[in-house]
């Protein structure tokens, strides 16, 4: 039944399910007490192809694809933390080594990669949003010839794609960070397009896609919801009182319309994942009814 739902979507497109939606990666309090069973069979339950990796997915191959291959779940990929806007390649090469051999190991042809230098001192998703430290302090030039170096390594070495998450509170956060980055970095570097981190920054998502569209590898879907993120702006909170307050959630339940993505997915090359992802509290949002409504939302927009 699954694999005859997901045959709406075009071939070499799938459809996974990023684990945020039973367990926060940051806030630990977020799905403390859901067992990763329980995230991976609602997953399965839903008729999703795959996940991504969770804080609760174990991070050997040995334990990771007994628990994904009984519930014919693939691994989409998994983010990295980098710390490239500051460090060395060598450096970076290395802090990477065991993650990359995992997603290698399982079959992932994709590494998320998330910028975490440059960021706001101290404890950054609890800062107000005006205290993100701005890609103008970078050197962007030689930023991005660290990543095209990165990515051509990563390629060489794991035969990943670096797919760069554009991420709030991160130095590349909005449309012209974002296009400062692509305009200076080489092929090897990928982009990562999210819905979700697009609207909250302040952009329409179908820019990237418009100006971007040949660079994106990989695909967040979640939603805003409109209200939240306003007060979210108004009262200058932090990424994780956003989090808390509901500011995301996913495709289907926000204000976003996901009918251009799927025209970008439908009528380019764009052949990988599409990851249906949100950020909220799942005492608050029962993951199972989110995740599976969200799935037909998607869907929909390919079998019409």
């Amino acid at each position: 039944m699954r694999s005859e739902t997901l045959s709406a979507l075009p071939s070499g497109v799938r459809l996974a399910v990023s684990p945020l939606s039973w367990a926060n990666d940051v806030l630990e309090d977020l799905g403390a007490d859901i067992p990763v069973e329980t995230c991976l069979d609602e997953a399965a339950r839903a008729g999703y192809d795959g996940v991504e990796l969770g804080r609760k997915l174990p991070r050997t191959k040995e334990l990771l694809a007994p628990l994904l291959d009984s519930r014919k779940l693939s691994l989409a990929s998994g983010w990295h933390s980098g710390q490239l806007a500051e460090g060395s390649v060598k450096d970076e090469m290395a802090a990477v080594a065991a993650h990359a051999d995992l997603l290698r190991a399982m079959g992932s042809t994709v590494m998320v990669y998330g910028e975490t230098a440059m960021m706001t001192p101290g404890a950054p998703l609890d800062a107000p949003m005006s205290q993100r430290r701005q890609l103008p302090g970078v050197d962007v030039a030689a930023y991005a010839a660290r990543l095209t170096d990165f990515g051509a390594r990563l390629a060489g070495e794991y035969g990943l794609t670096l797919a760069y998450h554009h991420h709030l509170m991160m130095v590349t956060e909005t449309f012209d960070e974002i296009s400062m980055i692509f305009d200076a970095a080489g092929p090897s570097v990928g982009l990562l397009l999210d819905t979700g981190h697009a609207a909250a920054a302040g952009f329409a998502y179908p820019q990237l896609i418009e100006c971007f569209g040949d660079r994106i590898v990989h695909i967040h879907m979640k939603d805003v919801r409109a209200p939240a993120l306003t007060v979210v702006r108004i009262r200058d909170l932090s990424f994780n009182e956003g989090v808390r307050s509901g500011m995301f959630t996913v495709p289907g339940d926000g204000a976003l319309d996901f009918a251009p993505l799927a025209r970008f997915v439908r009528e380019t090359g764009y052949r990988g994942w599409l990851v249906v992802e949100a950020e909220q509290d799942p005492a608050v949002v029962p993951p199972l009814p989110a995740v599976t409504a969200a799935f037909h939302h998607i869907l929909a927009h390919f079998s019409a």
